[in-house]
């Protein structure tokens, strides 16, 4: 590929100079300073800075491809074809109009770098810490939730699984039931999702573990198989959050838990975790309030889940293997 000259082509002169609508990607070039995030992609990704050889892409060129694949929900494949086709994407991503977007193979290679440097964290945060210095991001409070992304790559045919029911509210733990559900006996089936039942229904593939700020933009996600509770995943995410001392942590009562309320006091966070009620005890009148006040924020964090299912097809899984399910969506922020 040839690299973007310095000094733009005529025809970049004459797109440039149109009456441009603030559209999303402008805004966010606005925002966002990309020089500390090529850094950390660099420290994996160096073949954009090979002084001899064939020339390779920009390391922000298919970085912003994987934001627009990631946005888009698009396939390796497509993502290429749009950035080839649409004006506005091959801009954002920083190539001329004589440029052609990087291949598939070339962004999943590039992907698939990312994840075994275990770089998606750090980017996030680095996102994270502009968007807070530009007033984007507020950490007034913290919302936590999880949501289940599944997998088409399940097994099929009949045999019976050790299936965990997602957030068993009688018995206030985990119940392993037996269930009859699929098989399938092929190479390219996900080994590392399991099996959930949540609401009835049976769901084989990942959870996601969100924690948002109040206005629903995401500041830190963990992935985890779909079997696993929510009860046990509140540190790591918080731990990624980095929230300020003091903060307000909304959470459902899938998360009470006197342990979740001991990490909460150790890490200086006010716990607002609603309150689970059990068998033999019902909740006091007070107890009902509280968690109805709790509510009217939590609920925040569910519309930012909605909203990624349906535009970034969130709800479905598109690759094997629980490091490559860990997917970077910054600066969503719910309507």
């Amino acid at each position: 590929m040839k690299q973007r000259p310095s000094s733009p082509s005529f025809a970049d002169l004459i797109v440039g100079h149109r009456k441009v609508k603030q559209t999303f990607f402008l805004q966010i070039d606005q925002i966002i300073d990309w020089n500390p995030i090529r850094g950390l992609i660099e420290i994996a990704y160096t073949k954009g800075n090979r002084p001899t050889g064939r020339p390779s892409y920009d390391s922000l060129v298919l970085f912003k491809t994987e934001l627009l694949r990631t946005w888009y929900g698009l396939s390796d494949g497509e993502v290429e074809e749009q950035v080839n086709d649409r004006l506005s994407f091959s801009r954002f991503v920083g190539l001329g109009l004589d440029d052609c977007a990087p291949d598939s193979t070339t962004v999943c290679r590039f992907r698939n770098i990312l994840v075994e440097a275990d770089l998606y964290d750090n980017v996030l945060q680095e996102i994270n810490r502009q968007l807070e210095l530009a007033g984007v991001l507020v950490k007034r409070g913290a919302i936590v939730d999880a949501s289940i992304t599944d997998s088409p790559r399940r097994p099929r045919g009949r045999k019976e699984y050790e299936v965990v029911e997602d957030r068993n509210e009688e018995s206030g733990r985990d119940v392993a039931e037996k269930a009859m559900v699929n098989e399938i006996v092929k190479p390219n089936v996900d080994g590392e999702a399991r099996w959930v039942k949540k609401m009835g229904k049976l769901h084989f593939g990942y959870k996601r573990h969100s924690v948002t700020d109040e206005n629903g933009l995401v500041i830190a996600e963990e992935t985890t198989p779909a079997n696993e509770s929510d009860i046990k995943h509140l540190e790591k995410p918080l731990e990624k959050a980095k929230l300020p001392q003091g903060t307000p942590v909304y959470a459902d009562k899938g998360y009470d838990s006197t342990a979740n309320k001991d990490v909460l006091k150790r890490m200086k966070l006010k716990s607002r975790i609603m309150h689970k009620g059990v068998r033999g005890r019902k909740l006091t009148e007070r107890e009902q309030r509280v968690n109805v006040a709790i509510s009217k924020t939590r609920y925040k964090v569910e519309r930012t889940i909605g909203s990624i299912h349906r535009w970034f097809h969130g709800g479905i899984a598109r690759y094997v293997g629980l490091a490559r399910e860990i997917q970077l969506i910054p600066f969503w922020k719910s309507s």
